[in-house]
């Protein structure tokens, strides 16, 4: 058979080829077409305009990466959840029906708005040159161009305007607010008994047959959970980096490319005498002004030490004539452009030509300098050698990557080809499915535990697949034993059965007895032993579901009587005698009246909100959404 087959090869070559081709070409285009149908699918619609599964992903992948830089060491499998999911898809809904209303209701700004807008809003500084332009360099380093943030801009303002004019413009009137306060404030006396099971405990005795009919039925009150004892390994960037050599003259080159960075800042405190002169005046008004300035600077630097005195009488910068024209230290960046310049190139206690900006002419003296010293090597030589290690390794952790998933995988019946290859540490723990409390690195991945109870890793013993669990680090597991969720014998948790049944019984005996001192108070003037004047802030101890029952009793036809389990803490039966006003609270009801009307505003927006979602049509396709939170839930 065998030699037939070598004989006729070309031949069987060409039967192979007409009995697969066809195969891959028909359940090939068949599965190529079933993704590019899901990853087009509309995941939800706004005013016919649908928003497809692929972009709801890219908008999640995005969502989660801003979430990783603000907290670099979180694992990013919290954030790949369906709630989280579905949070992104909700964001989205409501970014493109805001976008919609913005266009209807024409609140984009003009060209000469944004920029006024750009220049004035705190939040935008750091994208601001000392000029008001906008930086080009820090938009490229965030792979946008000017046109495109400028287009960004405007579609935030005007869909912040939306909701803005709806939630900036909530109030409630004093009688609303009043009523508010009343609820959230008011007081009651009452009269009150507690029937405390821990009172009861002392009087039950459960026989050995109660903790097991007891045990047999609350068996899922006493369960062991699935466990594994597993080996581990890690591969991360101190792992690659801890033999990389580094030599002197690497560091010492790093250290002098870098030396802006171990350079204190420098800074200067310079005073100055301004003469206003808008840009917008004409050429004969501003050269009078240059003529004042020039005047001045003849005058100060015949006599230098009278600069402060000349300042108070004659500077027109109302912010800093009053100190003599001191402006205090500044660094780069901190004033506009010719004044900087003139100023960093000055020698202390310098007086400079008159210099000109668009605030007028100024003349400037240099009082002081500090900073630009420049740290020396072997004091920042462990930070140099940390990052420079830190970069290398990043470099060599791609083909590390690699190699530790192939060999895992391929030698799957051991950790220690790949401890050997590539220098790792074994490390043993015991794990559950969910990650313990205070867990840190591989040992909180949900992801790594996943694969730690598949199948393959507890009945085939194979290693896991590598897992990313965290930034630059992987980790693979094998499991050592497994020990299934089992249910505890009676031996093993007497005494957790024994405490249950007799807070069982005790809380019973409770409420049987508070709930017999509950009728007794209805039908006659019985007396209740404790007295207090509650609220919803001054709780006197009493349980929040007492608190809760006394504050909604109607005491407008006299004295009201309620009981209330508590569970735990026990049978509460209270007879509430009086409402008393609220108390004042410090500094008013002002504070707490704006409290209201910003509660009342933001309701306002939600519901203006959940009205432009039903004129839009905004609404979700369940199934899509359904299909992925399966997804993130699969293993």
């Amino acid at each position: 058979m065998f030699d037939f087959v070598r004989t006729h090869s070309r031949l069987m070559l060409g039967l192979i080829v007409l009995l697969i081709i066809p195969s891959f070409v028909f359940f090939g285009i068949e599965g190529y077409s079933r993704f590019n149908d899901e990853a087009t699918a509309n995941a939800a619609k706004v005013d016919g305009r649908g928003i497809s599964r692929a972009e709801w992903e890219a908008a999640h992948q995005r969502q989660v990466e801003r979430m990783r830089q603000q907290m670099p060491g979180v694992d990013i499998k919290l954030f790949d959840t369906p709630e989280m999911k579905r949070q992104t898809l909700d964001m989205l809904v409501q970014e493109y029906v805001l976008r919609n209303a913005a266009a209807k209701l024409h609140l984009a700004p003009s060209n000469d708005r944004l920029d006024r807008l750009f220049k004035s809003d705190p939040s935008l500084a750091a994208l601001r040159n000392p000029d008001g332009s906008v930086n080009r360099d820090m938009l490229a380093a965030q792979g946008m161009s000017s046109e495109a943030f400028a287009e960004q801009l405007r579609q935030d303002y005007a869909t912040q305007q939306v909701l803005g004019g709806v939630r900036s413009t909530g109030f409630v009137v004093p009688a609303g607010a009043a009523l508010s306060l009343d609820a959230m404030l008011q007081r009651r006396e009452l009269q009150f008994e507690r029937f405390d099971p821990a009172a009861y405990m002392a009087r039950i005795s459960p026989t050995d047959a109660d903790l097991a009919a007891y045990h047999q039925a609350n068996g899922q009150r006493f369960t062991a959970p699935e466990r594994a004892t597993i080996e581990f390994v890690v591969l991360d960037l101190a792992v690659i980096g801890k033999d990389i050599p580094l030599p002197e003259a690497d560091l010492r080159k790093y250290y002098d490319e870098n030396i802006a960075r171990y350079t204190t800042a420098e800074e200067r405190r310079a005073s100055h005498i301004l003469i206003k002169a808008d840009k917008d005046l004409s050429a004969a008004e501003r050269a009078k002004a240059r003529a004042r300035a020039e005047a001045i600077l003849t005058e100060v630097r015949k006599s230098p030490a009278a600069f402060a005195e000349v300042a108070r009488k004659q500077s027109e910068d109302t912010g800093s004539a009053g100190q003599g024209g001191d402006l205090d230290f500044f660094g780069r960046g901190a004033m506009v452009k010719p004044f900087e310049d003139a100023v960093f190139a000055m020698k202390q206690g310098e007086i400079s030509n008159v210099v000109e900006s668009d605030f007028g002419f100024h003349v400037i003296q240099l009082t002081g300098v500090r900073g630009g010293q420049k740290k020396p090597f072997d004091q920042v030589r462990p930070d140099i050698e940390a990052e420079v290690r830190k970069a290398l390794a990043q470099k060599r952790y791609a083909e590390a990557a690699e190699q530790f998933s192939e060999i895992v995988y391929q030698q799957y019946d051991s950790l220690q080809p790949v401890i050997d290859k590539l220098k790792l540490e074994k490390k043993t723990a015991v794990v559950a499915r969910a990650p313990a409390p205070g867990a840190s690195g591989p040992l909180a991945s949900e992801k790594l535990l996943t694969a730690v109870f598949g199948n393959e890793a507890v009945n085939n013993k194979r290693n896991t697949d590598a897992v990313e669990v965290g930034p630059n680090q992987m980790a693979s597991a094998r499991v050592v034993k497994h020990e299934p969720a089992r249910t505890l014998s009676l031996d093993e948790v007497k005494d957790r059965v024994r405490a249950a049944v007799i807070a069982e019984r005790a809380g019973a005996m409770a409420r049987r007895d508070g709930q017999a001192r509950l009728e007794a108070l209805r039908k006659g003037d019985v007396s209740l032993p404790g007295s207090a004047t509650v609220s919803r802030a001054q709780t006197q101890g009493l349980p929040r579901e007492v608190i809760d029952a006394v504050l909604r009793a109607d005491v407008s036809k006299g004295p009201a009587v309620v009981g209330v389990d508590a569970e735990n803490q026990g049978y509460v039966v209270a007879r509430v005698t009086k409402v008393l006003p609220r108390e004042p609270v410090p500094g008013g009801d002002t504070p707490l009246q704006a409290q209201i009307g910003q509660a009342w505003a933001a309701a306002e927006g939600d519901a203006y909100l959940a009205a432009l979602k039903k004129r839009f049509k905004a609404e979700v396709v369940p199934a899509v959404v359904a299909q992925v939170a399966r997804s993130a839930s699969a293993p």
